[in-house]
Order: structure tokens, then sequence, then C-alpha cells
């Protein structure tokens, strides 16, 4: 049995029964003979369902946006364009797949030679709770339109997201087991992962977790994507322009109530800049709105679960012990639910929690340095590199550091951002592979070559 839990009011939304190992093997089995037809169909048919997907979304944005908005506490806000991002990416790929996984022509002695990109089979997700559409999408997307079948392994407190994206595509008019949501528990991916029938996976979410599924698939030689935790640095040099850096530095931490993958987390920042840093993102911060996350004036939602907030605010607490200084926030706030304060933390040393550890929550720690080497240097000191960002006014400074940065992407002057037109993905403890642009359409193709005498 899944539970939906309100984490706005702690309330039981509705309980879900979870899949029998009888109905798994029905749907794995359906899965594959659907895939058998699926993957000799055209792009253009592929492409004219993709579209009507989009259109689905749309159709129901405030339906799904209320879903999200219920089950984890996304902002209704933020919701609606979640899933206005998802019809965006069945758009692109709709468009744009045929071209990514046209033939590639190799010039070699033979009368003809070339690579093909074919479908693999069936694709195992397992996603998380954070952005229960949009990771879903960013997957699915592209995955069908290069021939495969996809089969969902959602957080266990999204179940209704989860069901509701299955719904999509069959509204859509996608065959009816092409894309299946499994109501199943982590304990029964291992599992999935080791049937003949799974030909690879995909996963976002923690490390540890990605490193469980990595090793089940490493056993069973098959393909995996993970897109793991981040840490994501923010560096300011001195000659950024503070008012403009400061806004989007509070809309990159605060994005999801500061619950992503590639939120600015830590804020390194030259000394001579520090001050008016920390004063001006302090008061943005603490003047946010925190409420019910389906009204429309609210900012901050609460953390997705108890365990959660519990779990950042242990984090907050030890670093303040190691000597952080607390600017503004800090604590939980009263009535029911998962809310907690915006924070900002100062002076943030190598050694203390929130230097080192992905803090998933609305937590900034502003770390002053001396220059833009030791920005640097600071910056690459983290087990994680999915994203970053760096500041400053001289545009050929800022992306020869970028090329500096050890991580998946970096933004200059500008916020981190999953775009579906760029790959994705990170390296060190963030993972590896990539989703988005032409890269994540061919994860999970068999890249054939092809030689004619």
């Amino acid at each position: 049995m899944m539970k939906a839990i309100n984490p706005a009011s702690d309330e039981l939304i509705q309980e879900y029964n979870t899949h029998t190992s009888e109905e798994l093997e029905d749907i794995l089995s359906k899965t594959q003979a659907d895939w058998e037809n699926w993957k000799n169909t055209s792009f253009q048919h592929r492409a004219q369902l993709m579209e009507k997907a989009a259109g689905v979304l749309r159709k129901n944005t405030e339906k799904y946006a209320r879903l999200m908005s219920l089950e984890m506490g996304k902002v209704i806000t933020e919701a609606r364009a979640e899933v206005e991002k998802c019809a965006w990416v069945c758009e692109y790929y709709a468009k744009h797949a045929e071209g990514f996984l046209a033939d590639e022509v190799i010039e070699t002695e033979a009368s003809k030679s070339f690579v093909s990109f074919d479908p693999m089979g069936i694709v195992l997700a397992v996603m998380p709770w954070n952005f229960p559409f949009w990771q879903v999408f960013r997957f699915a997307a592209p995955a069908l339109m290069a021939g495969n079948a996809g089969v969902l392994k959602h957080a266990s407190n999204v179940p209704g997201s989860a069901l509701a994206i299955e719904e999509v595509f069959q509204e859509a008019g996608f065959p009816e087991h092409v894309f299946r949501t499994l109501m199943i528990s982590a304990s029964d991916v291992e599992g999935v992962i080791k049937d003949g029938r799974v030909r690879a996976v995909t996963l976002t979410g923690s490390e540890y977790a990605g490193m469980q599924v990595a090793a089940t698939a490493g056993g069973e030689l098959k393909k995996t994507v993970l897109e793991l935790g981040g840490s994501d640095p923010y560096i300011v040099l001195e000659d950024a322009d503070i008012p403009t850096c400061v806004t989007t530095s509070a809309k990159s931490r605060m994005i999801n109530t500061g619950q992503s993958c590639i939120a600015a987390k830590r804020f390194i920042v030259v000394e001579s800049r520090v001050k008016e840093f920390e004063k001006a993102q302090a008061e943005i911060l603490s003047n946010l709105v925190i409420g019910n996350p389906l009204e429309e004036a609210t900012q901050v939602g609460p953390l997705a679960r108890q365990d959660l907030r519990d779990e950042l605010h242990e984090q907050v607490t030890r670093t303040l012990d190691e000597g952080g200084r607390l600017i503004t926030g800090g604590q939980f706030v009263d009535g029911p639910g998962a809310f907690y304060e915006p924070t900002v933390i100062s002076d943030v040393k190598k050694g203390m929690a929130i230097y080192a550890e992905e803090t998933f929550g609305p937590v900034s720690a502003i770390i002053p340095v001396k220059d833009e080497e030791e920005a640097i240097q600071v910056a690459n000191d983290s087990d994680f590199g999915l994203g970053g960002s760096l500041w400053t006014a001289d545009v050929k400074r800022g992306e020869a550091l970028a090329r500096r940065v050890e991580s998946g992407a970096v933004f200059v002057n500008g916020m981190t951002m999953s775009d579906p037109r760029m790959p994705f993905g990170g390296i060190k403890k963030s993972g590896y592979g990539r989703e988005l642009g032409q890269y994540g359409i061919r994860e999970f193709v068999n890249i054939k070559s092809i030689w004619i005498a």
C-alpha cells in the first residue's frame, strides 16, 4: 500500500494498492509485446502521438499542477510551469528525434558504411518526487521517440503523479503498454532490473540509490544513466552586477523550495562583495511568502516530507555549532506541515556540514574567498559536479573560468537550469550519462555499424 500525504497539512490524500508479483509480470509481458510492434513504427507516427501528449498535458494543466502541489508541496505557479515544460520536451523530441537518430554516413573503403541508431527495448526509470512530472518526461519523451518502451518506478510519496503520467500517454493514443507505471516498492526494483526484458535503467535520485541501481545493473551488464545529487557552486566575482546576481541567486536557491539537484547551494563570493551579497540575499529570502502551496501568492511551500525537514535542520544546526554565522532563518515554521524558514548562513568554511553536504531545502551557504583562483578551487572542492553558475562583467573571463569548473554544466551570468535543447547530467558523485538534447536520446539506443562491400 502506498500513501500520498499532503506535506502542507500532514493529511492523508489517498491510499493506493501496489502491484502484486502476478500483476508486475503481466505488465512486463504486455510491455514487451507492445514494444515489438512499437520499435518498427515510423518517426512520423511517434511524433504525432508525442504532439498529442503535449496537448493532453496542456489541457490538464490545472489538474496535474494541483496534484503535484498536494502530493509534494510544490507551489502552484511552479507546478503549472512544470507541466508546460513537459509539453515542451514532448514537442521538442517530436520535431527533432528523427534528425538526431538519422543514419550517420562514415567514409571507408566499403561501397557503403554508416552508423544506425536502433531502439534497445524496455527502459526502467526510477524517478524522484521533487519534479514529479518533469523528471519522468525528460526521460520518456526521447526514449519513446527512439522506439523504446518505458516502465516507471516513481517515488512512493507521489503515486498519483505516477499514474497520471501513464494516463497522459494512454490518452494521447500510445499503445497501452508502451509506457507503464509500476506501483512497486523500492525493494522490488532489483528484480525488475534483473528481468531479461528490461534492457537499461535510468535513475534520478540520491547517491546511495544510484550506487545500488548501478551495482545491480552492472551485475546484469545493463546500461545505466544516473543523475544524482548536486551541491552547485554559485561564484560571484568582484565585478559582478550584484543586484541582478542576488535576485537570480535567490530564485536559483529557492526554486521548488530549494529541493532541486541543480539549485545553487554554495555561494562562493569574493571578500570585497560578501557583506553586500549576504545582506541583499537575506533581505529577499526573509520576505518571501510562506504558506499553502495551492494559494497563488505563495512563494515557499513545505518540504516534501517531515523527515526531510528534520534532516535539513540537523545540517543547519551542525553548521552553526561549527562556526557558521546565521544571517536569517534557521527554524521550523509554526503549525502543521513540513515548513522551514528560508535560511542564509555565512562564513561557511571547509569542514562545516553545509560546505560539503548537499542541502535539499531553502538553505544558502555563503563561502567567502579572496579571489577567482580560490573561488575555482572551492567550487571544485566537492564530491559533486552537476551544475554551476559564475558571475562577472567580463564575459571572456567568465567563459575561461567556466571551462575550469568541474561539472556537467556552467551558466555564466545566468541561473543553472535544464533545457530540452542542451545535454543534462553530471560528473563525480553527481552521476554519469546525459539526458536531453541529441546526447540524451542516444543514451538508450544500439549504436550499430553497418558496412557493405
